[in-house]
């Protein structure tokens, strides 16, 4: 067995190559569909792209890419993986992606498994919850990219997707993984494409896995990881490949992109701990290079060895709704993004080796611009986020998504993992 990933972005690549590698599947995570065909002994290969917010069709010409790729290194089971709080428009990306993908591989039937129970995201009769809440009543109704107005999976992938879609509920999920494989039968006959799995606890994900054993192509977050490689591990948790992704440099920097409600709570939290400076969206605009280089410097006089210097862009959602109305959605994100890339680039150039970077969308900002393709996945910090290692460099990153890790978050994956 060889599994292939395709992760719609950064950090949610890191995410499930964590679940992989600590529930038995060595994994290798390449950023970006890699141009060689090296040997390769993993027994899992996830790719990251960037595809969850660009055009639909870049969206789906990059996961064929990557599915052409996976195929060329022998993968036959296939993952398409995107956030737990199933990040996406009315258009898309993930029903887009998801018909894409069955067509490539001449399948009529997947499922669709978002849920992440350690992380609070479970799925109960078709409808997404974030902790007690429903997805729609969640923070994320106000992202400013994706927001997610409806807990409905099952309408969800309808409007986005081609076919049709139906709930395997939790009773259903109770009765085993017999019965769940013949209720997926029973649903392929009526044509039902899409089949939407509900998971309250890690058991219903080690269900779904023993389940899904011949199943050519699922979908979901990282949960379903754990199903799937708990039935298909073949040895015991890969300790050598852990150890590889660990740590190391002694420079550091932490990096915020995010202005998810978690990520809010850890800035408050570290800027209490640590150095920290506010990246304001008139000054990217204004000069970019010129003010990625005053960061820097400013990085560089606040270095400690306890905690390391913060730079933020995070904000409240009255605070992120004015900024918006003030220089346009897509304007600011793009000209912080910009920043964060030439800040990286800039670091990296002055002997920083370790960033620890808050964001999906600036975590792929910041492993492009260090020029990072491959990587050893390392201990977890916080569930779905581990310490990854550059396999041809001497970095280090902890990239983490929005809402993913603790109110000390930044601060642990420093003082429990030093270099």
């Amino acid at each position: 067995m060889r599994l292939g990933v395709i992760a719609d972005d950064f950090t949610g690549a890191t995410d499930i190559a964590s679940f992989l590698v600590q529930n038995g599947l060595p994994t290798i995570q390449f950023n970006g569909v890699p141009e060689s065909h090296d040997e390769l002994s993993a027994q899992a290969i996830v790719i990251s792209l960037k595809s969850r917010s660009c055009p639909t069709h870049q969206a789906i010409d990059q996961s064929l890419a990557a599915l052409q790729w996976l195929q060329q290194q022998g993968c036959d089971r296939f993952y398409f993986k995107y956030c737990s709080t199933f990040d996406s428009t009315e258009q898309g990306n993930i029903g887009p992606v998801t018909d894409a993908l069955l067509a490539a591989l001449g399948e009529t039937q997947t499922v669709i498994s978002p849920s992440l129970p350690v992380n609070g995201r479970t799925v109960y009769q078709g409808y997404l919850f974030v902790a007690d809440q429903l997805l729609s009543e969640s923070g994320m109704r106000h992202h400013p990219v994706t927001p997610m107005t409806d807990s409905n999976l099952v309408r969800l992938m309808t409007r986005q997707a081609k076919g049709q879609a139906a709930v395997i509920n939790a009773a259903q999920l109770d009765q085993g993984a017999d019965a769940v494989r013949a209720q997926l039968d029973t649903l392929k006959a009526q044509g039902i494409n899409y089949v939407v799995l509900d998971a309250l606890h890690e058991q219903h994900l080690l269900t779904q896995g023993e389940a899904l054993k011949q199943t050519r192509l699922v979908t979901g977050g990282s949960g379903l990881a754990i199903g799937i490689a708990r039935a298909s591990a073949t040895q015991q948790q890969n300790s050598d490949a852990e150890h590889a992704g660990r740590p190391q440099g002694e420079r550091a920097v932490v990096i915020s992109g995010s202005c998810s409600q978690m990520t809010n709570r850890q800035v408050q939290a570290y800027r209490q701990q640590a150095p920290s400076h506010e990246v304001l969206v008139e000054r990217c605009l204004d000069n970019a290079e010129s003010y990625a280089q005053e960061l820097c410097d400013w990085v560089e006089a606040h270095h400690q060895p306890e905690l390391a210097p913060l730079l933020f862009a995070t904000a409240d959602a009255q605070q992120l709704q004015a900024i918006q109305q003030q220089y346009g959605a897509a304007r600011s994100s793009e000209a912080v993004e910009q920043l964060f890339a030439a800040v990286t680039r800039e670091l990296k150039s002055r002997g920083w080796q370790r960033f620890i970077v808050a964001g999906g969308e600036t975590s792929g900002v910041v492993a492009q611009s260090l020029g990072v393709t491959a990587f050893h996945i390392g201990p977890m910090i916080s569930p779905g986020v581990p310490w990854v290692r550059d396999i041809h460099q001497p970095l280090s990153l902890a990239l983490k998504s929005g809402n993913f890790g603790d109110e000390q978050f930044f601060a642990r994956a420093q003082q429990e993992f030093s270099a």
